[in-house]
């Protein structure tokens, strides 16, 4: 067996093998961060080489155990899970590089860097596996380390917002499960392709349709759609800055992506009612999200009502099902990740420099740290959807796309929405940078044993790479946009996934 063809279990299997040298290494916290970051960075550069081979030589498959499909557990990886595996692997090594200046040493002592990688190798393993029940195994995997990575150190006030996180996603996989058990019993298989395959005969066609709505029931209350988002602003502005910025950028995400997947795969037999109730849906989100943030006056509970309302966005592109508009939720997933895990370590560098995350006790910072100020507005803008920034062209797409398929109320509200996030941003901006300094205003202190030169660069530079990033995908944008063509395209011809796992010519 040759290196390029376990290529599709490695982004998987280092971060799970990162998180066992971890844990070994226990009591040696160096150890630790060593093994974590190199963890990271390997899973980086494999995800790469993985993108850039399917780009080239098109779906890549591994039947683990040398089972064939459908009988046993298929690797499968496409174009939206090399991406998404490739930002996952991203994301996971800045946050890493932060957390060495962002996170105390008793949340580190605690277990952090073992929990951290399996969180990570349950994202990965969720985008790289081809059957259901694997799928949930991942998830699981996932609510298992994420919850743990909750509790850690945590208060009065973090153990609420873990107690609700966890009901809803525990809800969430029940509903999954039932259903997984409910579709192999019409159908024999729970190999995606094969489903895909089953269901496009008319086998039960019926009862899928019903089935459908569960699923995306339990993988709507994943990704924080409407109505079944509100785990999400009271759990995350709670947690540690490391913490809250992976699970801002990701977790949701691994829900918008099974959504896709399901609903582009097997899920097509009746796009009028499935497809029109995920567009409502998504509209719904948006409007409630951006007016939740709009309401608040604390950073990171105003980040988190933004995480909801764009999800709707990118869920707004599955529900117009054509290929512009699924280009456009691709563009905007890797927009979205990228921005919204770099607000969350921005909002912990305004918490160093002013001591609190709510706006009223914060100002002046402007002055204190200019190059703060830029890393905010460069993301926030983004966000916003302002020219030439990422989230212009991921905005521009849906938008078009709406109008092409001739659906102007879905427009009017992205563009409402637009405008309110653009407000948002804004009172964030007016409140922390622009306005005078409180005269109190003084940063905490972190119990962190790394020397201060060291604190820095991590905190600031995982900042830099990724509005670095959101300015190269906006103006640059020629090149993400094709990928994104290529994308769509691609979980439109569903014959291709279909032989890939199954082995047709």
């Amino acid at each position: 067996m040759n290196a390029a063809h376990i290529l599709p279990l490695l982004p998987f299997l280092i971060p799970l093998t990162g998180a066992a040298m971890a844990l070994a290494a226990w009591r040696r916290l160096p150890a630790q961060r060593v093994i974590s970051l190199a963890a990271s960075a390997l899973a980086l550069a494999v995800s790469i080489i993985l993108l850039a081979r399917v780009r080239g030589h098109g779906i890549q498959t591994l039947p683990l155990g040398d089972w064939p499909a459908p009988f046993g557990i298929i690797l499968t990886v496409d174009l939206l899970a090399a991406i998404m595996t490739l930002m996952a692997a991203l994301m996971g090594l800045c946050v890493n590089i932060y957390s060495l200046g962002g996170l105390d040493r008793d949340r580190e002592t605690a277990g952090f860097h073992p929990l951290y990688q399996m969180l990570l190798a349950g994202v990965s393993g969720s985008f790289l596996t081809g059957d259901l029940f694997t799928l949930y195994v991942m998830f699981e995997v996932m609510l298992i380390s994420s919850f743990a990575l909750i509790a850690l150190g945590a208060g009065r006030r973090q153990t609420g917002g873990a107690i609700k996180y966890v009901a809803l996603n525990l809800f969430s996989s029940v509903l999954f499960l039932m259903s997984t058990g409910l579709l192999y019993r019409i159908t024999g298989t729970l190999n995606m392709a094969q489903l895909a395959v089953t269901l496009g005969e008319g086998s039960a066609s019926g009862a899928a349709t019903i089935l459908s709505l569960v699923f995306m029931v339990a993988f709507g209350i994943k990704a924080a759609l409407f109505p079944v988002f509100f785990w999400l602003p009271d759990s995350y502005h709670t947690l540690p800055v490391p913490v809250s910025a992976i699970f801002a950028g990701l977790l949701t995400k691994v829900g918008v992506y099974a959504l896709i997947r399901m609903f582009t795969l097997v899920f097509v037999q009746d796009p009028g009612l499935t497809h029109s109730l995920l567009l409502t849906v998504a509209g719904l989100t948006m409007v409630t999200g951006v007016l939740g943030a709009a309401a608040h006056m604390e950073v990171r509970r105003i980040l988190s009502f933004h995480i909801i309302s764009q999800v709707g966005y990118m869920v707004m592109g599955l529900g117009l099902y054509t290929p512009l508009a699924l280009a456009g939720s691709v563009f905007y997933l890797f927009h979205h990740i990228i921005v919204k895990t770099n607000l969350f370590l921005v909002s912990g560098l305004i918490y160093r420099l002013g001591g609190s995350f709510a706006l009223a006790e914060l100002g002046g910072m402007l002055r204190r740290s200019p190059g703060a100020a830029v890393l905010f507005l460069i993301p926030a803008l983004s966000l916003a959807g302002l020219p030439p920034l990422s989230g212009f062209m991921a905005k521009f797409l849906l938008i078009k796309a709406g109008l092409d398929a001739g659906r102007p109320f879905i427009v009017v509200v992205s563009l409402a929405v637009g405008l309110l996030t653009l407000f948002s941003m804004t009172k964030i901006w007016s409140e922390v940078f622009w306005k005078g300094a409180p005269v109190s205003a003084a940063g905490p202190v972190l119990a962190n044993p790394m020397p201060k030169s060291w604190r820095s660069l991590a905190l600031w530079l995982p900042c830099l790479l990724l509005s670095a990033l959101t300015i190269s995908i906006g103006v640059g944008s020629e090149w993400a946009f094709g990928l994104a063509q290529d994308t769509a395209r691609q979980l439109l011809d569903r014959q291709e996934y279909i032989d890939a796992v199954l082995g047709r010519d």
